[in-house]
């Protein structure tokens, strides 16, 4: 087995991948890339030529990996799991956020049952292992005022990295680091593909929106131990302190602050020391 700069080569079969994911909206529209600078700004860009619903980019490499606001995601080559999800849902752009909570319970899943491992997930969707970050995701979205043109979901999962740069080893970690052992990027991507075919079928069935958004309000408050009773900060403009106090019925989350509660409706969530 070849390496790169020491790490165990994971290439990617399409074939399998597509059989795998024969019963999902996925299969038949995976596009895979050696080398991308993003994979989202390239779904995006595809999403206003018409690509279809259920479009999958995925790279062994970024060289312009997003996180949010203008944080950079590193992607080196061989070693993540780095791709984006095109929909194109029937929905307001109110209810877009359900899509990314839905995606960030779809990895939580499918890590776990590769891995075993269970991850903590941090509002919005972020996933942890202990105290250092190992996915982020992203939801971007195009959309008028009543209805969403479409949504691209970008997840990066630090799968295989031995190690990480200086400026976010202490923040960081992988599947790697965290077992000793490395995993199949293939496996995750179809178990990630997998659990995220049947959130969107639920969100997206006839009997609504609501059912489904109660259950993974449900969910979030079991599998998260950032949703009620931890102590954070919330960056932004106006940067300010609180304990988390459950989700309201949009999904955005609640800080009890010395001034009152307050809404989180955008800004970053950190644990306060």
């Amino acid at each position: 087995m070849s390496t790169h700069d020491g790490i165990s080569a994971d290439a990617f079969d399409l074939h399998a991948l597509n059989e795998s994911l024969a019963r999902t909206r996925f299969a038949g529209k995976l596009h895979h890339f050696a080398s991308i600078g993003s994979t989202s700004t390239h779904a995006m860009a595809q999403a206003d030529e018409a690509a279809p619903d259920g479009d999958v980019y995925f790279a062994d490499e970024q060289t312009a990996g997003r996180g949010r606001g203008a944080h950079s995601w590193s992607s080196p080559a061989g070693t993540g799991l780095y791709f984006s999800v095109l929909l194109r849902p029937r929905l307001s752009p109110g209810d877009a956020l359900w899509f990314s909570l839905a995606a960030g319970l779809a990895v939580h899943a499918a890590v776990e049952r590769v891995t075993s491992l269970r991850a903590d997930i941090r509002w919005p969707n972020d996933l942890l292992l202990g105290k250092h970050k190992f996915c982020g995701i992203l939801t971007e979205m195009n959309a008028e005022v009543t209805r969403v043109r479409h949504l691209v979901i970008g997840i990066g999962i630090n799968v295989r990295q031995p190690e990480f740069p200086e400026d976010i080893r202490k923040i960081a970690t992988s599947l790697r680091l965290e077992t000793g052992r490395d995993w199949s990027r293939q496996d995750l991507l179809a178990a990630v593909l997998s659990q995220l075919e049947a959130e969107i079928a639920v969100l997206t069935s006839p009997s609504g929106i609501e059912e489904a958004t109660t259950n993974i309000l449900k969910r979030l408050e079991q599998k998260s131990s950032w949703i009620r009773g931890k102590r954070v900060f919330v960056e932004g403009m106006e940067g300010y302190e609180g304990v988390t106090e459950g989700l309201d019925q949009r999904g955005f989350l609640r800080i009890r602050t010395a001034k009152g509660l307050k809404t989180v409706l955008s800004g970053g969530v950190r644990e306060q020391s």
